[in-house]
C-alpha cells in the first residue's frame, strides 16, 4: 500500500538543529516525507506564500524574529497549511501564545522522538483538512448568501441585526452599518403583524411565507413574502435566527392591476346588459305613459300626480343606466403635458367651499419642480374630485383634518389624500371601487367605479389604506411618461 506523501517545509535558522529534525523524520514510516529546509526568515515567508507544503515546523527563535511572528503572518495571508512551533524550552506561556497565534501544536526540541513528531504531524495534517474543508463550505454558503436575489439577514436572540447581505441593504435603502443593533420589528408597518410573527417563532420556531408590509429606510412601504427560523444551541450574542424576505410589490401591484382591470371590464359587460335589457322595458313605459297621457284627463289632479311621478322616476331610471354606462367604458383622452400639482391646487378650489362648510382644514404639502404627465385634465379632475368629496364626506366630528400631498419617488408621482374621517371597515374596502356600493343614504355608488376607470386609463395605480375610526388614504401613482 502506498505511503502518503507528505511536503513539509523547515523554517530553522540552527543547523544542528535542523539536522536533528531531518533525522528523526527519516525515522517515520508511515509517511513518505519530501523535506525542504529554510534558515532565512524572509526567504521562508517567500516560500509559505509561492511553494506547495502540507506543512510548516517553525523554530520560535529565528534570528531578530520569531516563529510566532512567523505564524502570525501565515494567519493573515490567508494560508490554512497547518504549522507546528518548535522550542528549545518548555514554557506554558509560549505553548499557550503559539495557540493563540494559529499553530496547531507546540513540539519542545528536547522532549522530541520520532513518534512524537509522526503523532504532531498526523493530528495536524488532519486537522488542517478538516479546517480547509470548512473554508471550503464557508466560502460557498457564504457566496450563496451574498448572490441571492432574496434579502438575507442573521439576528441575535433579541432579533437584533446582525449580518445582512446586498439584496437586503439594496431592498430596504440602507448602508453598511446602519443595521448596527437595528431591530427587526422597525421594518415592520403593522405591530399584530410583528407580533403574530414572533408567537410563531416562539411556539414553533418557525414563521414560513407570511405577508407582511415592511418598511424602507426611506419610508416606502413593500409587500413581502416574511420566513425566519430560530437557530437554537447559539450564544445571546451570535445569531440565533436566520430569515429570508422576498419582495412581492412588483407582483402584487400586477395582480390589482390586473384584477381592477377584470373589474372594469365585468362591470363594463354588466353595464351594457343592464342598459338593454332595462332600457327595452323603460322605452315601452315611456311610450304607454305617453299614450296614457293623451288619453286621461289632465284636470284630474290626482292622475296628474301620479304620471308625473312615474315619468320622474323613468328618468332617473334612464339617467342611472347612463352613469354607469359612462363610469364603466374607457375613457377617451385627451391628454397634454400638464404638473400635476396644477390640477390638484385646481380641484382643492373646487371643493374648498364644501370643506369650509364642515369647517374641515386642509393641509397641502406639493413638491414644486416636478416633471409633468401626459393627462386629460378635465376627466383627471372629475376623478380627484371624487375623492376629495368622499374625504370630505367621512368627516363627521369637529376637528376634520384632510392632508394632500404631492411627491416624486423614483419614476412616478405619487399624490397622497388623507383624511381622518370614520374609515372603511375591512370588509368593505375590497368593494369601494364595485360599481352601486355605497355607504351614503343618497349615493348611487358609481362615482368611485367612474373614479377607478379614469384612472386606470391614464395607466395611474390606486392604493387604498384605511382604519375605524382613524381615517383613509388614498394613494395614486402616476408613472413618468417614457422619454
Amino acid at each position: 500500500m502506498a505511503l502518503q506523501q507528505v511536503s513539509i517545509l523547515l523554517i530553522e535558522d540552527d543547523e544542528d538543529d535542523a539536522f536533528l529534525i531531518k533525522d528523526y523524520l527519516s525515522d517515520i514510516h508511515n509517511f513518505e516525507i519530501k523535506l525542504d529546509w529554510e534558515p532565512d526568515y524572509n526567504k521562508g515567508k517567500e516560500k509559505i506564500l509561492n511553494g506547495s507544503f502540507d506543512l510548516f515546523l517553525i523554530d520560535f527563535y529565528l534570528g531578530k524574529e520569531t516563529g510566532l511572528n512567523l505564524i502570525d503572518f501565515i494567519q493573515k495571508q490567508g494560508v490554512f497549511t497547518p504549522a507546528i512551533l518548535l522550542t528549545g524550552r518548555n514554557d506554558s506561556q509560549i505553548d499557550i501564545d503559539a495557540s493563540t497565534a494559529g499553530a496547531f501544536d507546540y513540539l519542545v526540541k528536547g522532549d522530541l522522538t520520532p513518534d512524537i513528531l509522526e503523532r504532531s504531524i498526523r493530528y495536524s495534517i488532519r486537522q488542517g483538512e478538516t479546517i480547509r474543508e470548512l473554508d471550503e463550505k464557508e466560502k460557498r454558503y457564504r457566496s450563496l448568501f451574498e448572490r441571492s436575489f432574496d434579502s438575507i439577514f442573521l439576528a441575535n436572540i433579541r432579533l437584533e441585526f446582525l449580518e445582512q447581505n446586498e439584496s437586503f441593504l439594496n431592498l430596504f435603502g440602507f448602508q453598511e452599518g446602519d443595521l448596527n443593533r437595528f431591530e427587526l420589528q422597525k421594518l415592520f408597518a403593522d405591530s399584530d403583524d410583528y407580533d403574530f410573527c414572533i408567537s410563531q417563532l416562539k411556539e414553533h420556531g418557525v414563521i414560513k411565507d407570511f405577508e407582511a408590509r415592511l418598511v424602507t429606510k426611506p419610508g416606502e412601504e413593500k409587500i413581502c413574502l416574511f420566513n425566519c427560523i430560530f437557530i437554537p444551541d447559539q450564544d445571546d450574542e451570535n445569531c440565533c435566527y436566520q430569515g429570508i424576505i422576498r419582495d412581492l410589490t412588483l407582483s402584487k401591484k400586477a395582480e390589482a392591476d390586473m384584477m381592477m382591470a377584470e373589474k372594469l371590464s365585468m362591470t363594463g359587460k354588466l353595464a351594457r346588459t343592464i342598459a338593454h335589457e332595462i332600457r327595452n322595458p323603460l322605452t315601452n313605459l315611456n311610450l304607454a305613459l305617453d299614450s296614457l297621457q293623451d288619453e286621461v284627463n289632465q284636470s284630474d289632479e290626482t292622475l296628474s300626480t301620479y304620471t308625473q311621478i312615474i315619468q320622474r322616476s323613468s328618468n332617473r331610471i334612464e339617467s342611472l343606466i347612463g352613469d354607469l354606462l359612462s363610469s364603466s367604458k374607457p375613457k377617451e383622452l385627451q391628454l397634454e403635458l400638464v404638473s400635476l400639482d396644477v390640477i390638484v391646487e385646481e380641484v382643492m378650489t373646487l371643493v374648498q367651499d364644501r370643506a369650509k362648510l364642515k369647517d374641515i382644514r386642509i393641509e397641502q404639502s406639493l413638491e414644486k419642480g416636478l416633471p409633468r404627465l401626459y393627462v386629460d385634465t378635465e376627466k383627471l379632475s372629475i376623478a380627484l374630485v371624487n375623492i376629495f368629496i368622499n374625504g370630505i364626506e367621512a368627516i363627521e366630528h369637529s376637528d376634520g383634518l384632510l392632508q394632500v400631498s404631492v411627491s416624486s419617488r423614483q419614476n412616478s408621482i405619487f399624490l397622497r389624500i388623507a383624511d381622518n374621517g370614520g374609515g372603511i371597515a375591512k370588509e368593505d374596502l375590497k368593494k369601494i371601487f364595485d360599481p352601486f356600493f355605497t355607504q351614503k343614504s343618497n349615493g348611487t355608488g358609481l362615482g368611485l367605479t367612474s373614479t377607478l376607470n379614469i384612472l386606470s386609463s391614464h395607466n395611474a395605480l390606486i392604493e387604498v389604506k384605511s382604519t375605524v375610526g382613524e381615517g383613509t388614504v388614498f394613494e395614486i401613482e402616476f408613472p413618468l411618461p417614457e422619454m
